[in-house]
């Protein structure tokens, strides 16, 4: 090899260098990263089977459901169904949860033949210390509360990323407002004059335009800036005109479970008025 090219390779890799160590940091973040959504999956994982295995008993009639943690509580409930000879009855919450209940070869109804539920397991975006809820970020708000408030128990299942002292701690991406589509700007000027923060319409990832709820509307995601009496500001929200209903839960879930990064499962009870 000669010396000019032994000098022509040395400027090569001097150039180089900045970039090989810019693609380490990157794979570094990637498996950081597929390392903590393995984590979240497992934690998911705990909670949901946690949550089947100790309030689903023979003959329930039981509410399923949305979202990602609600993969893992349905299967839970089919194994336990085929293992146990188990009548279940199941209620769906959404187009996914319905799915994913025929999926499963679970036995499928709706509230109009069972008005009354005996359990109800849902996830949640966000879980304060008094167990008021944020929910709704994948747009089935409505029918979760609906589904919610029909049953004798409500129970939540989460990962350790959804708890919080105080709502806004964790989920950043604020309350999500149902709202009739012809609605949508009244309704968001009208919060941001009575609670502040900012307003927005939700936008679709993979069609043109706003998000469309299993209803038919549109939803909106109110950015609060500090702490609210969640109470009073739901009822207040839910009294403007054309807000259908609000991703705030207050006062309904009976316990929590979340499930931690060590593996195990953490459980937090309704506080005794």
């Amino acid at each position: 090899m000669t010396l000019r090219t032994r000098s022509r390779l040395g400027g090569i890799s001097r150039l180089l260098a900045p970039l090989s160590a810019r693609l380490r940091k990157h794979v570094f973040q990637c498996r950081f990263c597929d390392c903590s959504t393995t984590m979240a999956e497992e934690a998911k994982k705990l909670a949901a089977y946690a949550a089947v295995n100790n309030h689903i008993q023979h003959n329930h009639v039981v509410g399923v459901g949305s979202g990602s943690t609600i993969v893992y509580a349905v299967d839970r409930l089919a194994e336990r169904v085929r293992q146990e000879k188990l009548n279940i009855v199941c209620i769906p919450t959404s187009f996914q949860a319905r799915q994913l209940v025929l999926q499963n070869g679970l036995c499928l109804s709706d509230l109009d033949r069972y008005p009354e539920l005996d359990v109800v397991i849902d996830g949640a975006d966000e879980v304060d210390a008094s167990l008021t809820l944020i929910k709704g970020g994948g747009g089935c708000l409505t029918q979760e509360k609906i589904v919610a408030g029909c049953a004798k128990q409500f129970i939540v299942i989460a990962d350790y990323r959804k708890d919080s002292k105080m709502l806004g701690q964790q989920w950043k991406k604020g309350v999500p407002v149902e709202v009739i589509p012809m609605a949508h700007v009244p309704v968001s000027r009208a919060i941001v004059r009575r609670f502040g923060g900012e307003v927005v319409l939700r936008m679709a990832v993979s069609k043109a335009g706003p998000v469309v709820t299993d209803n038919s509307n549109f939803i909106l995601d109110w950015k609060f800036e500090c702490a609210q009496n969640w109470k009073e500001v739901n009822t207040a929200i839910k009294m403007i005109p054309g807000v259908v209903e609000t991703g705030l839960f207050v006062d309904m879930a009976k316990r929590v479970y979340f499930g931690m990064q060590d593996g195990s499962v953490k459980t937090r009870d309704c506080p005794i008025h």
